[in-house]
């Protein structure tokens, strides 16, 4: 299977932003991508955090799901949609989801990030936690045969969620990582991830200067089993294309088979 990691440059112009994520689509499908992955907040790179609880849509309906829903039936392709800020019971939160549409374009899976980035240097502080509510459960789904792991971003953090992912033939990271964590830790955790788990890993990533001031990391990338990195985009709107082989992976696992030899279980 061709598979297709989609790097953005969004903005506060949802309209724009689609635009240029349904032409990536259109460019990954006419490359032969089979499933296509857009990068976290692929529609709304806004002025505030706030911003995100004017955008959000109920969960089923709204322009930006429906952009998703389209794109994957007319193109014929598997969907990956970034992440898209999802509706709660409550004003002041959302929820930021990952919706995976199947080349019919009828919805096959959701997952919630579960972990939320925050920090304080003492001068400076940031914390999702403001205006996200968190997710609690992983998610995957099946892609022709494919077992997809999903996760966001800062979830990349965090192995457990990963290893409830085990066997898995591919694990998608759609990522807005800033540019200084990026440069030290981006690649070596997707590499690290792909080589505990023994599988692909797809990371679609905002990637640049964006309206807000604010610039991220991209280094879109595909990693094998092996952990090597098979395509990636440093900077700028692109498509990263790579070819999943079933093979590779059965081969690194039969080759080297630490996901047989683990003896700890996630407590439950």
């Amino acid at each position: 299977m061709k598979i297709a990691a989609l790097q953005m440059v969004s903005g506060p112009d949802v309209a724009a932003n689609l635009a240029t994520a349904r032409r990536l689509l259109e460019e990954a499908a006419a490359q032969g991508a089979r499933l296509a992955a857009l990068p976290e907040y692929f529609c709304l790179m806004g002025q505030h955090d706030s911003d995100k609880l004017a955008l959000a849509e109920a969960d089923g309906s709204g322009p930006i799901q429906s952009m998703l829903a389209t794109a994957a039936r007319e193109l014929g392709l598997w969907v990956l949609g970034g992440t898209l800020p999802v509706k709660t019971a409550t004003a002041d939160r959302v929820r930021n989801t990952t919706l995976v549409y199947a080349p019919s374009g009828e919805r096959v899976a959701r997952y919630d990030k579960i972990h939320l980035f925050a920090f304080d240097n003492g001068r400076e502080s940031y914390d999702e936690g403001r205006v996200l509510e968190a997710g609690c459960e992983p998610t995957r789904f099946d892609a022709d045969g494919v077992q997809v792991g999903l996760s966001v971003c800062y979830d990349l953090r965090f192995p457990e969620l990963f290893r409830a992912y085990a066997g898995c033939d591919l694990l998608a990271v759609p990522a807005a990582f800033t540019y200084t964590t990026g440069e030290k830790h981006w690649e070596l955790l997707l590499r690290a991830r792909a080589v505990e788990n023994q599988c692909y890993v797809i990371a679609p990533a905002q990637g640049g200067r964006h309206p807000n001031g604010r610039r991220t990391w991209g280094h879109s990338m595909v990693i094998d089993p092996w952990g090597e990195v098979v395509a990636v985009l440093p900077e700028g709107e692109g498509v990263v294309l790579a070819e999943l082989d079933a093979a590779r992976i059965a081969q690194v696992r039969q080759q080297l088979p630490a996901l047989a030899h683990r003896k700890l279980q996630a407590a439950r």
